[in-house]
């Protein structure tokens, strides 16, 4: 034993002189620190902090606390579906990043669409996949009378309402009194307006309504949308690590510069730089708010059928909730003098709605039809468009193959990653206590 001791502590000198040695390799070899040039800081800074969410004057109720906390209720109530089964938290799910995690939502039924997530909607001016939407309030009425999501009508949603001494209590606290609307003649259990099904028992018992009872129902359920936009205002993605790091570039602070790796910071010059991700994805939401083609595959590997943002703009046009409609809160605001520029054009067949890169890697997966189930997927199309899909002539002229590494494109993907904010309180990830 007395002979074997020396012979220990020389071979555990030896492994602590090789690390030694390993580590001050290691050190001397180190890579240099990632430095930015001015003009991508200047690009970077563009990118945070996020501000608070612009005001919706065409919601005069859209910083209301009551409003907020009477939509949030109903965003969680499943009183509205038919089987009492679907609410909006069905699709938008707090656990799931405010998605589904399916490539396809399903309400009452599959959809068409994967559910876009809800950070930071209350930045967006235009809502849905296609823009059909103007405002975040009308945005939240569509879901609540599609029948293959929610599958109620209005008629029947301010029934539901007035019948529970709870629910109307809280509502005229908010919006004022509430039309009576027990009497059956005036207005039908059920019944909506079905535009291009005019046989359809829900029209037809719309159609026999007079025009003033409509029109009580609607701004019933207009009320409805502009709570629940209030809850949704207030779904904010901010304070992410890539907004400590900018912080930290901003002051000159190198420990807050800290907060994302070497390899986010590496995939941010990449996203500012060659990448020209930002384009699309600009400003402190990541994202221009604006319709692109990006020629993602569809589905079933078939030519594209989904006109998106062409059919879009016909169908916002059209909607009674319309920021030019009689609902909005501010008939000659920004938003009316916008949607009534809007004109059509055959080039946005085929164009989908920018989504926001804040928590992007909390809402896989990607694009309208959830196409890729990662962020590396994702990445992956951009790099090579090698299952890019063109949609007849038209096509992004801006979108090229980026032929990234295997290193760069984990680097993106780290920088992807810096963006997931801070948790949400958690009392705003349930049910608020009822009414």
């Amino acid at each position: 034993m007395s002979m074997l001791r020396p012979i220990v502590v020389c071979a555990l000198l030896v492994t602590c002189l090789a690390a030694a040695g390993s580590a001050m390799w290691s050190d001397s070899q180190s890579p240099s620190p990632i430095t930015f040039t001015d003009e991508e800081k200047s690009r970077i800074l563009q990118h945070s902090p996020l501000p608070a969410p612009p005001h919706d004057a065409s919601n005069r109720y859209s910083s209301d606390e009551g409003a907020a906390r009477f939509g949030q209720f109903l965003f969680f109530d499943t009183r509205f579906s038919p089987d009492n089964a679907v609410s909006c938290s069905t699709c938008h799910d707090p656990a799931k990043g405010f998605s589904d995690g399916r490539q396809l939502s399903k309400g009452l039924k599959v959809v068409e669409r994967h559910a876009q997530a809800l950070w930071n909607v209350a930045h967006n001016r235009w809502f849905f996949w296609d823009g059909r939407a103007d405002s975040l309030w009308s945005q939240a009425l569509v879901p609540l009378e599609r029948p293959d999501e929610m599958g109620g009508d209005r008629a029947g949603i301010a029934h539901a309402i007035f019948r529970d001494v709870r629910l109307r209590a809280a509502y005229e606290g908010i919006f004022g009194r509430m039309i009576d609307v027990s009497d059956a003649e005036r207005f039908p259990a059920h019944a909506m307006p079905v535009a291009d099904a005019p046989h359809d028992p829900l029209n037809v018992a719309w159609r026999s309504m007079r025009e003033e009872d409509q029109r009580a129902i609607n701004a019933i359920f207009a009320n409805i949308g502009k709570a629940l936009a209030a809850y949704e205002s207030k779904i904010i993605s901010r304070d992410a690590p890539f907004d400590r790091f900018v912080a930290g570039l901003r002051e000159g602070d190198i420990a807050k510069q800290a907060a994302i790796s070497d390899s986010a910071k590496r995939g941010l010059k990449i996203f500012v730089g060659r990448g020209n991700c930002r384009l699309c994805h600009s400003g402190p939401n990541f994202s221009d708010g604006e319709f692109h083609s990006v020629a993602p595959p569809t589905l079933t590997g078939e030519e594209p059928t989904d006109a998106a943002r062409f059919a879009g703009i016909d169908k916002l046009k059209t909607s009674a909730f319309n920021a030019l409609g009689a609902f909005t809160d501010d008939p000659d605001g920004a938003a009316s003098k916008r949607l009534a520029a809007l004109i059509n054009k055959p080039d946005n067949w085929g164009q989908f709605k920018t989504p926001s890169l804040r928590s992007v890697a909390l809402t896989a997966p990607y694009m309208h039809q959830g196409q890729y189930g990662t962020l590396r997927q994702a990445i992956e199309h951009y790099s090579t468009l090698a299952d890019a899909v063109q949609i007849g002539h038209h096509r992004e002229k801006i979108l090229r193959p980026l032929n990234l590494s295997e290193q760069e494109m984990q680097d993106l993907q780290a920088f992807l990653e810096s963006l997931t904010g801070a948790p949400l309180p958690e009392n705003l990830l349930r049910q608020a206590p009822g009414p």
